[in-house]
């Protein structure tokens, strides 16, 4: 089947959520430029291996109409992470960096043992939620170093992400139910942190 099929609703919602996906990046691409967001290194960096194991983990599923929004998002995560480098706050040198790694590893031998990626991705998944964790902390503490439009859009992209998978396959919904609930939760604490300020 081809990626892009246009024939299906579902491929009409693949193509809506990598586009999506893709207008969400530019808004912070620029703002991370211009200095006015900043993003944590160490989240960039635990969510660009998250989406390289989940754009390959989905390729091998056999994902086709939910492909394109991973592989974008795998193209923004890596750029942001590249750009946090000189422009971003905080370090790489946390424990959760060597527990990613450690569980990437874990998960790609028993993709490779079991031949079934969901074990990549549960692991990834899961200690990734520690940079999401930081993220969401960060966006409360200070509300405007992020750009709100870009968590926006990435949040109705994970949903046309979701409904783009057409079936019931948990390793293929797992990343963008992933992305709905942190994106969801950037944006709760980004809205609640400056009610905290205007107040």
């Amino acid at each position: 089947m081809n990626v892009f099929d246009t024939g299906t609703i579902a491929g009409w919602l693949g193509i809506v959520s990598a586009v999506l996906a893709a207008i969400a990046y530019a808004p912070y691409i620029v703002d991370t430029i211009v200095g006015t967001t900043r993003p944590h290194r160490s989240s960039w960096l635990i969510w660009t291996v998250l989406c390289t194991i989940s754009f390959f983990s989905q390729m091998y599923e056999g994902a086709t109409d939910s492909l394109p929004f991973a592989g974008v998002m795998l193209l923004g995560t890596l750029t942001i992470s590249v750009l946090s480098i000189r422009r971003g706050v905080g370090g790489y040198a946390y424990k959760q960096d060597a527990w990613l790694l450690l569980a990437a590893s874990v998960g790609l031998a028993l993709w490779y043992v079991t031949e079934s990626a969901a074990y990549s991705l549960a692991l990834t998944i899961s200690v990734s939620l520690l940079g999401g964790a930081m993220t969401v902390a960060k966006t409360y503490r200070a509300p405007y170093s992020e750009t709100l439009p870009k968590w926006s859009l990435s949040f109705l992209a994970a949903w046309f992400a979701v409904f783009s998978v057409g079936e019931l396959n948990y390793v293929l919904l797992a990343y963008p139910m992933y992305l709905v609930v942190l994106n969801g939760a950037v944006i709760a604490a980004a809205l609640v942190g400056r009610d905290r300020w205007a107040a």
